[in-house]
């Protein structure tokens, strides 16, 4: 029985998910329906948690929008999710950076990490 699940669940991953990781600056390309019409949105901000694993990971993005901060979490594999590009990849101690609430501007700003 189990191994029928994985085998469902293993087909409805996406193949051309980037590697993610907190303090990612991304931006996440997504559907949205308005009436019988369908677009496409790009979210940008900074990546700050994973969770889950397989089909149910998802990630939460934050922004900020006109000075109000914004978090928006996505599934991972969703099919509303047309793309993900990564803009850079930040360098963090923590798995979730939940401590950005509190910082604005400059404060807020995360180091970029070099890449091998």
């Amino acid at each position: 029985m189990n191994a029928i699940l994985q085998s469902i669940a293993e087909r409805q991953l996406k193949p051309d998910v980037p590697e993610l990781a907190p303090g990612d600056t991304v931006k996440v390309h997504v559907k949205v329906v308005e009436g019988s019409r369908e677009r496409i949105q790009v979210f940008e901000g900074t990546v700050m948690r994973l969770r889950g694993g397989g089909s149910a990971t998802n990630f939460t993005v934050r922004r900020i929008a006109h000075s109000i901060g914004v978090e928006r979490t996505f599934l991972l594999h969703s099919p509303r999710i047309d793309k993900i590009e990564v803009l850079r990849h930040g360098r963090v101690r923590r798995a979730q950076l939940y401590y950005l609430r509190g910082r604005v501007g400059k404060r807020a700003k995360i180091k970029e990490r070099r890449l091998p």
